[in-house]
């Protein structure tokens, strides 16, 4: 029994050009939405020079507070907790200083006040220190 009268089998093929059409509009789509970014880079040239690094360090006095609110001048214990011992032990430090103003180094525990911190900063503008920092450390 044929069914198939008159029906000849049309052989299989694969048509490209479907397949074509789609890749060539995708490779259009993601050029056109590509950013170029352009970097422009300066070529300097520094000039050198052979003089020796300065061997005088700056004068820096650092000041230490834990979490229990206890100060450390230099790593002295500051008599009192209060503003003017603070000022008062960072002005006797700062006296060898030959005229030049130190750098107060604020060394904070991580637990400690922020009114301790402040208590320092207002230390070193009784003493006219004006150059302040703070220490910290590398995350984790």
């Amino acid at each position: 029994m044929n069914f198939k009268r008159g029906r000849r089998d049309e052989e299989l093929e694969i048509n490209f050009i479907p397949l074509i059409d789609v890749l060539l509009v995708i490779i259009i789509f993601l050029i056109v939405s590509a950013t170029f970014t352009r970097t422009s880079e300066l070529q300097i040239n520094l000039p050198t020079a052979d003089a020796s690094a300065s061997q005088e360090k700056p004068l820096t006095i650092t000041v230490e507070v834990d979490a229990t609110g206890r100060y450390l001048v230099n790593g002295k214990d500051a008599k009192g907790a209060d503003v003017a011992a603070l000022s008062a032990a960072m002005t006797q430090v700062g006296q060898t200083a030959n005229g030049k103003e130190p750098t107060i180094v604020i060394s904070a525990d991580a637990k400690a006040t922020h009114q301790s911190v402040v208590n320092i900063m207002e230390a070193a503008r009784m003493a006219n220190y004006s150059h302040i920092t703070f220490e910290t450390q590398a995350g984790r």
